[in-house]
């Protein structure tokens, strides 16, 4: 089964570019895709502030995660609302990946545009109308396949009372959402848990066919606290999942973000069930938050292998008024900022000399206050990011470059997003 409509995905090459993409430079308009990655345009064509993606490291990070994956016999549905991207969707479904992970209806609309086949709903689906939608779109489709949440017993109520009022023919497969202590959704008690499952089996429009859950809201860190705390919720998973009936020849457990995969392949893996990661950050990761906390970067990796950041972001000194002080034009509306501020790493042309010991101390809207930098005006400085789910979703149109630790970096592709 193709995991996504290559034609539709190549279809986006003949998009022409113009002024509602703000990466792409004026001398580029007019271009299509192709005719602009054709072209191969250095990146000093582009104005800043500007987000890139590296190819080298999206290949790097794709092959690393597939090969780690198959050797520890699971699958991974990766969660596709991370990059919003089909071009990439594509690429991890070509890498081997079971299907794609999404959130909301909005999202799974954009997948469905582009023919992806198999789709895990991170959640539980309530929208009436969105649920009719989902509906004809099984019912369309015999070889898409669908998979949500649900966290109680009303949820399930609802779930099945409007798919049976848009006279939807399929069921729609779904598990029971664990949950942890001050964590995000999920059912928090055991037998909360076997009620949901019940409601399910006795549900017309539904189907029982595993569990669910996202250890990532009950750490933040790998500390040995954070470390147990994942353990004992996927512990409870396992022991949830082999006490409960399901209504599928091949029932499915489902966890895993991006930080704790390796506890998943540990405490999961070995459960008689189609064990799914859901891991969505790995293919552009990041120099932040998951740099710290990744279990490759722990040493988890094969051969001590390691993802690869390969978004970066790029601003200009357009203002030095003090002595430590340079002004960026690249601020809250460019790059991400909630789970740490960008590093500086060098300037482009220059290497990383002039940035050594630099730091961001603050972003405004349209500005990086970067200090103790030895830079000047005119200066364009790279920026490495955290967390790319709130970097990329700024961008309608992403450059790939060929090196983004190049002198003179080329562009040798666009990434197109619909968040």
């Amino acid at each position: 089964m193709t995991g996504i409509d290559a034609e539709a995905v190549d279809a986006l090459d003949g998009e022409r570019l113009d002024w509602r993409f703000k990466a792409v430079p004026a001398s580029a308009h007019g271009m299509t895709v192709a005719q602009a990655r054709d072209a191969r345009l250095p990146l000093d064509d582009f104005g800043t502030p500007l987000l890139t993606l590296d190819a080298g490291a999206l290949d790097h990070n794709a092959r690393l995660m597939a090969d780690w994956v198959s050797a520890a016999g699971m699958e991974l549905a990766p969660h596709g609302k991370t990059t919003m991207a089909p071009a990439l969707w594509r690429k991890q479904l070509d890498a081997g990946a079971w299907g794609i992970t999404l959130a909301t209806f909005p999202q799974l609309r954009v997948a469905r545009a582009f023919g992806v086949r198999r789709l895990l709903m991170a959640g539980a689906p309530l929208d009436p109308a969105g649920l009719a939608w989902l509906g004809g779109e099984l019912d369309g489709d015999p070889e898409f396949a669908f998979v949500c949440w649900a966290d109680s017993v009303r949820s399930v109520e609802l779930m099945d009372e409007a798919l049976r009022l848009a006279r939807a023919q399929r069921r729609v497969d779904v598990c029971v959402e664990l949950g942890g202590p001050n964590g995000r959704t999920g059912v928090r008690d055991d037998g909360d848990a076997r009620a949901v499952a019940d409601a399910v089996r006795r549900a017309p429009a539904l189907r029982l066919a595993g569990i669910g859950g996202y250890e990532g809201a009950l750490a933040h860190d790998a500390s040995e606290e954070g470390v147990a705390s994942v353990d004992a919720y996927l512990r409870r998973l396992a022991n949830l999942y082999e006490g409960l009936e399901y209504e599928t020849d091949e029932p499915v457990v489902t966890a895993g973000g991006s930080a704790y995969f390796d506890q998943v392949a540990e405490v999961l893996g070995g459960l008689d069930a189609q064990v799914v990661l859901r891991s969505g950050s790995y293919l552009v990761h990041d120099d932040g938050f998951y740099r710290e906390i990744s279990p490759f970067g722990r040493g988890a990796g094969a051969g001590g292998e390691r993802f690869r950041a390969a978004m970066h972001a790029w601003g200009r000194v357009v203002s030095v008024p003090e002595p430590a002080l340079a002004l960026l034009d690249v601020g809250r509306r460019d790059v991400s900022f909630d789970a740490g501020l960008p590093e500086p790493q060098l300037v482009r042309g220059k290497g990383a000399g002039p940035v050594d010991g630099a730091r961001v101390t603050a972003l405004n809207d349209q500005h990086a206050f970067l200090r103790d930098a030895s830079v000047e005006v005119g200066d364009v400085v790279r920026l490495g990011l955290s967390h790319p789910c709130t970097a990329l979703d700024k961008w309608t149109l992403i450059p790939v470059v060929d090196d983004a630790g190049a002198d003179g970096p080329v562009v040798v592709d666009y990434v197109r997003t619909w968040f």
